[in-house]
């Protein structure tokens, strides 16, 4: 897997560097965790965001099955520190600043997360095999000893009682035999999984689906423009209030993390796909279930670069290189969405502007992709 650290040895180095990769996919903590948090107004103000402005040519036909069109458009792409809104959490997420404009021209994407059904078919069509279900290589860790160099991924593990939320490693743990059929390990199974999302997903894994399906990864700005739905500038792909009327509109952690999940969302754990409300443009949980994989390169500074330009910045794909200065050596690609695990005490990158960022070869019980395809 992870070819950027030195060779472990033994077992828990070797997994403590996937575990170091995988917390790194899902926040950016500056000494924010723990500093104090300014009071918050009322309600989530709209940003500095200026006006989506979707194109308005007719969506081409046939529509794809499982897929929704995309219409494409100029929008601000990014967000406002989220610390001074309600449920913001206390992450300044300054990787997702300055807001500027981009526009994106028209797609189609899948409705869903790639399920467990779908990504079933194509293993069975291709003989396919994952990067969590193959051994570690002999040559990315020299010095490991032969037993540790067994197949596996990460699961979370809740915590008995409440603990401090320095060290991520207290909830994540390297299970050997788990991959996307055995989402918890050995001993689990897909049976009435079918519906749910697939996991356990690297980055080769979900280019490789999307290939075969005909399809490709999103670009972080394609993600952003589909899961804002047309709407400007808002905290959520459905408005500004993370609870409209009560309703809980997406699958995130509630309760005392990471010990106990009150399921108050109605799922403790990974949900099965299209159980909340979709958004403007037709797409299911675009905001928590499963972290999701995009074709950009991750790099901290890539909001900064572009508006340093002063122009609206047309089909971004991403820097050429990536870069983490929490990781320097690692090879990263942005993920979105946030996932079952998100909650405004740790980590709040549901919120549609945020970004997360994961190491190719790294996957966990809540990192998924979902594809989309180019019109012709």
């Amino acid at each position: 897997m992870s070819k950027t650290s030195a060779a472990p040895q033994s077992r828990r180095p070797v997994w403590r560097i996937f575990l170091i990769s995988l917390i790194t996919t899902t926040i950016v903590i500056v000494g924010v965790l723990f500093r104090p948090v300014a009071p918050k107004p009322i309600a989530a103000k709209p940003n500095d965001a200026q006006t989506t402005l979707a194109d308005t040519t007719p969506a081409p036909s046939p529509t794809p099955v499982g897929m929704v069109w995309i219409p494409g458009g100029e929008f601000s792409m990014g967000t406002d520190d989220p610390t001074q809104m309600i449920c913001g959490g206390p992450d300044a997420m300054p990787d997702a600043r300055p807001i500027h404009r981009v526009y994106v021209s028209g797609f189609w994407m899948d409705a869903t997360e790639v399920t467990n059904e779908e990504f079933g078919r194509f293993a069975q069509a291709t003989g396919y095999i994952t990067v969590a279900e193959r051994p570690l290589r002999k040559e990315d860790f020299p010095s490991a000893p032969p037993e540790n160099l067994v197949p596996g991924s990460i699961v979370f593990r809740p915590t008995s009682e409440p603990i401090p939320l320095q060290n991520h490693l207290d909830w994540w743990e390297y299970v050997q035999g788990t991959h996307w059929r055995h989402p918890l390990g050995p001993g689990s199974g897909l049976a009435g999984l079918e519906k749910y999302p697939v996991v356990h997903i690297a980055f080769e894994d979900a280019e490789t689906y999307a290939k075969w399906a005909g399809k490709r990864l999103p670009t972080e700005a394609e993600w952003e423009f589909a899961a804002r739905g047309g709407l400007t500038g808002q905290p959520y792909s459905w408005g500004n209030e993370l609870k409209p009327n009560g309703k809980w509109m997406l699958n995130i952690y509630q309760g005392q993390f990471p010990t106990h999940d009150r399921a108050e969302d109605g799922f403790s754990g990974i949900a099965p796909v299209a159980q909340f409300p979709k958004n403007g443009y037709g797409l299911f949980d675009m905001a928590g279930n499963v972290w999701e994989w995009c074709s950009d390169a991750y790099r901290p500074d890539t909001y900064a670069t572009r508006s340093a330009l002063g122009t609206v910045t047309r089909n971004p794909t991403g820097p050429k290189e990536s870069f983490d200065p929490a990781e320097p050596g690692a090879i990263k690609r942005v993920h979105r969405g946030g996932s079952f695990l998100c909650t405004d005490q740790y980590c709040t990158r549901y919120m549609i502007g945020s970004r997360g960022k994961g190491e190719v070869s790294t996957s966990s019980n809540h990192l998924g992709f979902r594809c989309v395809k180019t019109s012709r």
